[in-house]
């Protein structure tokens, strides 16, 4: 049984699920921050990445595309899939080579049907194939051992009501499924966040070599008593004597930076519905490089996926359906909201600007994507961190 959404189909179904208006419960107050358009006319930009001479690299995933958005705010494809229903995922540079992920096939429940790889493209257009995620997944199953779902404290009569037609079983591991979904380069080495495997990579950019450095840590949560409603009356439709009990959901990572403090930051959407029903359950997690344990530095943040870090160790996280860019204090991890917009995906930070993706998601989209090229309703915009 397939045991879950990942990444594309987790933004789809998620749409349904979000709330009217942004959760703002937890904030201690914004930054009055002023943005200005940069670029528009991008289709599903879930991405970003600094290029050189003030260029801004755009990940353009659902229409398979790898763009850059030039100083004069000109965008120009520098890589296309010539395979389509491909996804074009994180990107990040190194001087002025390219790096970013290419896949197909997560969430189908074939794992024979997987491809995932990291490519590189040259200033010169040329692309070359580094690493092959599937392949490894296949092999490994980092989070194979990991078990999901209720514990032993519900029943098995209890768990026989569980829905047959959710998206994740009542009681499973890790099953093999692979989404490489995000990137951070530093020196020979790529980090990935992998949104199947709920894992992050490291990757020998010489070699190609992978291995696992951290399988995050499930992600438990309390079935109230009201999810046993309808979805329509704002419950999950599952059974009543699941309440009180704690189910375990996957730690879907959506993006990974390198801090000033050479930890790496992972931002982690929930593997399940974020709904009035459980609340605003997405997290940070703050990873040691040297030996890969994993710990939540912040969470209760609704959908984020994308984060970046400025000079000062204040962490930028995209709050997606929150609709709002939010900042977190480095040394005291103090939340406050930075910037209101709409639907962001991702940050990036060069000096004292900071970059978004906003309006990522066309209104069109549902739990089933229409047919066809995504309509391009996104936008790249900046503002200063001061």
């Amino acid at each position: 049984m397939k045991k879950k959404i990942t990444i594309i189909g987790l933004v789809a179904a998620v749409v349904a699920f979000a709330p009217a208006s942004p959760s703002t419960a937890s904030d201690k107050g914004h930054d009055d921050a002023k943005s200005e358009e940069v670029a528009t006319g991008l289709a599903t930009p879930l991405h970003l990445a600094l290029g050189t001479a003030k260029s801004v690299y755009v990940s353009q995933d659902f229409a398979g595309k790898l763009s850059r958005v030039n100083r004069d705010g000109t965008v120009e494809d520098v890589y296309t899939s010539p395979k389509p229903g491909w996804d074009v995922a994180g990107v990040d540079t190194r001087g002025a080579t390219t790096f970013f992920l290419e896949s197909t096939g997560a969430g189908l429940g074939t794992p024979e049907n997987l491809e995932g790889y990291l490519k590189a493209i040259s200033p010169n257009g040329d692309v070359r194939t580094i690493a092959n995620f599937a392949d490894y997944e296949r092999e490994n199953n980092p989070d194979g051992d990991q078990e999901y779902g209720f514990g032993d404290d519900v029943s098995d009569a209890c768990l026989q009501q569980w829905p047959k037609e959710s998206p994740a079983p009542a009681r499973y591991t890790g099953t093999v499924d692979s989404h490489p979904y995000a990137l951070a380069v530093q020196g020979n080495t790529a980090y990935v966040a992998d949104a199947g495997m709920n894992a992050i990579l490291t990757v020998n950019l010489r070699s190609g070599e992978i291995s696992t450095l951290a399988v995050l840590p499930p992600r438990p949560a309390v079935i109230p008593e009201t999810a046993a409603r309808p979805e329509a009356e704002g419950g999950l439709g599952v059974p009543a004597c699941v309440a009180g009990h704690e189910y375990a959901f996957e730690p879907v990572p959506t993006d990974v930076e390198i801090g000033q403090d050479g930890w790496l930051y992972v931002t982690s959407l929930p593997g399940g519905p974020e709904s009035p029903a459980l609340g605003d359950r997405g997290a940070i997690f703050r990873i040691n490089p040297w030996n890969g344990r994993a710990k939540v530095w912040a969470d209760e943040i609704l959908s984020p996926t994308g984060l970046a870090i400025a000079d000062n160790g204040d962490v930028y996280v995209a709050s997606l359906f929150g609709g709002k860019i939010l900042k977190f204090s480095g040394w005291k991890g103090e939340r406050s909201e930075f910037l209101t917009v709409n639907q962001p995906a991702d940050v990036e930070i060069q000096g004292r600007t900071l970059y978004a993706t906003t309006d990522v998601l066309p209104a069109m989209l549902g739990p089933e994507p229409p047919a066809g090229p995504p309509p391009a309703t996104g936008k790249l915009i900046k503002a200063s961190i001061r």
